[in-house]
């Protein structure tokens, strides 16, 4: 099938982006002495499907499209945009980022000549956005169907799908040109369950790098009876012990917990700026010697993954803490020219609106030898942590705290009663020092998660096994005995 939807930097022909015009607005965007600039082109669609009270409330659909300028000269950069691709709209753009440098000597950029080669990632056979809406409905509809199926005492259902194409094409003042084409999805199901009065929900989602043959292994159905499934449970939760206690991470989705509490310290500008837990640490032990973190974003259509940044770098596999070991920090251009290092594909942003910082892509604290189960004996008395809502990280110092939207009471080595209103209280370098088992059921999440800095937000992935931390702050209702 052809795709629908094509960037003007998608196929040669006479009035697309190439290198001849690259290179023009290179020379523009150093003509006033700039040491560096890049350009980054995005052509993107969305749309999205919302159904609610078995009816489709909205299906939208949007086009995005334009160039980023950055310009360079020493630490200080110029940035600026245009939201087409006319040469006169990307001319004004490269002359006004252009005038960071203003009064010096014009530089001559390498000349673009060949598009850098990238892997693949994410190959689609059916990009989600050439299949007819009907299609989809049809699977917010069999969600919708299950879980109202499912059990009398399940009263709304809400059910919600997402599709993006970002197409970007990147240029350097290197002499570098890469361009990459980024299909995601995501789909959600929410439910309420209802009984004497009592009122609890519980929600499923996924998706990645992917066409709809996602569901192929992850079915609407699936996802409505783990949202019903979650939300029963909860209507016999008790209230949350609180107090320091051990505290057992659930595989998966467990990740955001070091995503945000540990990997946020990692980016190198919070350590250029010497903001970050982290700073002047990089071979010192800052976790258990059990732990080993890394950032992937090769992983086959996870949605963290990309094939090259949004500055035109490979990125690779970076392994961020080995053995309890500070390596380094994920790098973009402005902290790698600081740090005197390489950027390593951790540049990213929102779009071309934005400039680029470094991001995660697919964070994960990697797996240990412990059987899960035995991880869970261990704990006389504790609390096992499934599933993740919201939480707060201070990024300067680590400290956190995290709600459950699902949590369960370990007593005497065992998972017994569902709880509600759990929060985890800690300090994200102190909770790694205080790991002291790692199961060997690694996971990566069902892809869910968005990350947010600086106003921009950007696709992640996260991944964990089974975790046992010593000692953690519960916050509950009653102190633990």
């Amino acid at each position: 099938m052809i795709a629908r939807y094509h960037a003007p930097f998608a196929e040669q022909g006479s009035h697309t982006i190439d290198a001849d015009i690259a290179n023009r607005l290179l020379k523009i965007s150093l003509g006033k002495g700039g040491d560096y600039a890049d350009l980054f082109f995005e052509y993107s669609v969305s749309g999205s499907y919302i159904y609610d009270e078995q009816i489709l409330k909205s299906a939208r659909r949007a086009v995005s499209m334009g160039l980023g300028v950055r310009v360079m000269k020493g630490d200080a950069t110029g940035y600026a945009y245009c939201e087409d691709f006319s040469f006169d709209a990307m001319k004004e753009a490269a002359e006004t980022a252009a005038q960071i440098a203003a009064g010096g000597k014009p530089v001559a950029p390498l000349g673009v000549s060949m598009m850098r080669d990238i892997p693949s990632r994410y190959p689609v056979p059916v990009e989600s956005l050439d299949v007819e809406g009907e299609a989809k409905k049809a699977l917010l509809e069999r969600a919708d169907r299950a879980a109202r199926a499912s059990d009398p005492r399940v009263i709304r259902v809400d059910a919600s799908f997402a599709e993006s194409l970002r197409e970007i094409l990147v240029a350097n003042s290197l002499g570098h040109m890469a361009r990459d084409r980024q299909p995601l999805i995501r789909f959600g199901v929410r439910v309420i369950a209802e009984d004497g009065g009592n009122r609890q929900s519980g929600s499923s989602g996924g998706g990645g790098r992917m066409g709809l043959d996602y569901f192929d292994e992850r079915t609407p159905e699936a996802h409505a009876e783990q949202a019903v499934r979650q939300a029963l449970v909860m209507l016999d939760a008790r209230e949350a012990p609180a107090g320091e206690m051990d505290v057992v991470l659930g595989p998966g989705d467990s990740g955001i917990l070091l995503h945000e509490a540990v990997g946020h310290g990692l980016e190198a500008d919070f350590n250029r700026k010497k903001t970050s837990n982290y700073s002047d640490r990089v071979g010192e032990e800052v976790a258990s010697e059990l732990c080993t973190v890394v950032d992937d974003a090769s992983l086959l259509g996870s949605r963290g993954s990309i094939n090259v940044d949004d500055e035109g770098q490979l990125p690779a596999r970076s392994v961020l803490i080995e053995g309890g070991v500070l390596n380094g920090y994920m790098q973009d251009r402005h902290s790698a020219d600081f740090f005197g290092t390489s950027p390593d594909g951790h540049g990213r942003r929102q779009s071309f609106r934005s400039h680029p910082m470094p991001r995660m892509t697919n964070t994960m604290l990697l797996g240990g030898t412990d059987a899960p189960e035995d991880v869970i004996r261990s704990v006389s008395r504790g609390v096992y942590a499934k599933k993740f809502g919201g939480g707060q990280v201070d990024i300067s110092n680590g400290d956190f705290v995290f709600s459950l939207t699902e949590g369960y009471l370990i007593e005497d080595g065992r998972v017994t009663a569902p709880l509600k209103g759990v929060n985890l209280i800690g300090n994200g370098p102190d909770a790694m020092r205080k790991v002291v088992m790692l199961g060997h059921d690694f996971q990566v999440s069902d892809g869910i998660w968005t990350c947010g800095k600086d106003g921009q937000s950007v696709p992640v992935g996260v991944g964990c096994p089974t975790i046992k931390i010593a000692g953690m702050t519960v916050g509950g209702t009653q102190m633990a005995g």
